[in-house]
């Protein structure tokens, strides 16, 4: 049986105040825009938190994909340390060149395949900022700017595809084409621009296409909106619909990539390249903000020019330090493959359990991104159980629990989680 042990165990956390005080502390003084469950966690290692009397609690969300390689892996960490240590992990202006910056690029844009080829074979260009909501905006201007300068769209009438239940990020742009209108209600005016159509419906696609359609953003396995799978021949069929109709096809592997599906890419389970990519997450390895847009290096050149787009930290040399150690462990450690044996292993326990349990409605997923939809509609109510019992998950759309650890969990920690997921699942 496969282990995995981190060697540098982490130090207790800074505070030792009792756990009533922190939630109290942030609650008086912070937003209420998350719903919290009761638990203050003070370190984190591989594939568990713990809280200040040493508790564990097996984390089976892993931020949302920003932990695939596990909580504090030492090689990440080592490089974080080494670089603020050497007096080279500081903000640096962006009209000079750094050494982490370029070498970061060079390894993201060559581990994915070329992006647009019906651009040409001219290798991938990156336009780096901090949260995954960021690149999401890089791609939108992309595919607008792209709509204005080779379609001759007026600018200001360009419009993209984006699809029912989507999640791209909480700005203002980004809830302007949610579906969720918790996520619109009182921030109007809404940005224009974008048509919402039926997740996995390509005649849907078709039929909202008009001569000022530029873009299309999907992401190639819904997470916030209920971890849906598309339809086989989706992500084909919104190929063949970009290729034929001139539009730059966006996919959003923030939550889905690098590995976390048992894919390097999520878009590899369909072998279809997209015209841009946006990954964000695990590509800093869960320590430092992180993400990047990436497309073919002509599509981008047309696109931004400078003074067109900049970030003050996006690309800073601390985060490609992160970034670069981050995507030696995905590659080196084989992760993908790790997320597709471990998590076919899981899916299949959890799928035992529904078999036997009243309230399973359906289990669906990839890797280890998988989603048990319940019969009551309540899935937060289960993992409130299962957090008593060391297991920390979150719902996905409210009728979903979302079990997706960091990808180095061991199938003896499998078994940990399914022990919990019986004892909730099954009266």
């Amino acid at each position: 049986m496969s282990e995995v042990k981190f060697t540098n165990k982490p130090q207790i956390g800074f505070s030792t105040l009792p756990d009533k005080n922190i939630i109290e502390f942030e609650s008086a003084n912070g937003a209420h825009h998350y719903g919290r469950v009761e638990l203050v966690v003070r370190k984190a290692e591989g594939v568990w938190l713990y809280d200040l009397d040493d508790n564990k609690y097996l984390d089976c969300l892993a931020a949302y994909s920003a932990a695939n390689q596990g909580h504090h892996h030492p090689l990440i960490v080592r490089a974080v340390t080494d670089a603020l240590q050497g007096s080279y992990g500081s903000v640096i202006s962006n009209v000079v060149y750094t050494d982490s910056l370029g070498i970061f690029l060079k390894k993201a844009a060559s581990i994915v395949p070329q992006l647009a080829p019906r651009f040409g074979e001219n290798g991938n260009k990156i336009l780096p900022k901090n949260g995954g909501v960021e690149s999401v905006g890089t791609a939108i201007k992309t595919a607008r700017f792209y709509g204005y300068k080779k379609k001759g769209i007026e600018d200001g009438k360009q419009e993209i595809i984006v699809f029912n239940n989507n999640f791209h990020g909480r700005t203002i742009t980004a809830v302007s084409f949610s579906t969720s209108k918790k996520y619109q209600q009182g921030f109007g005016p809404l940005t224009p621009g974008f048509k919402s159509v039926p997740y996995g419906d390509l005649d849907a696609v078709k039929n909202a296409i008009t001569e000022n359609t530029c873009g299309i953003l999907v992401e190639p396995m819904q997470g916030e909106g209920g971890m849906y799978i598309p339809p086989d021949g989706f992500l084909k069929g919104l190929r063949e619909i970009a290729d034929e109709n001139d539009i730059i096809l966006i996919f959003d592997e923030i939550q889905v990539g690098l590995g976390r599906t048992g894919k390097l890419f999520c878009f590899e389970h369909e072998n279809v390249v997209p015209d841009g990519l946006i990954l964000g997450k695990a590509i800093s390895g869960g320590l430092i903000p992180l993400s990047i847009f990436m497309t073919n290096a002509k599509l981008m050149d047309i696109c931004f020019q400078p003074g067109q787009d900049g970030s003050t930290y996006g690309g800073y040399p601390l985060a490609c330090v992160a970034g670069i150690a981050a995507l030696d462990v995905i590659v080196n450690e084989n992760l993908a493959e790790r997320s597709a044996r471990i998590g076919h292993l899981l899916k299949k326990k959890i799928e035992d359990i529904a078999s036997r349990s009243k309230h399973v409605k359906e289990v669906r997923g990839r890797g280890l991104f998988i989603g048990i939809e319940v019969n009551n509609g309540d899935a937060m109510s289960y993992c409130r159980k299962m957090l008593k019992l060391g297991l920390l998950a979150n719902d996905s759309h409210g009728h979903t629990i979302r079990i997706s650890p960091p990808l180095i969990i061991t199938e003896d920690e499998v078994d940990y989680i399914v022990e919990r997921l019986e004892k909730v699942l099954i009266d």
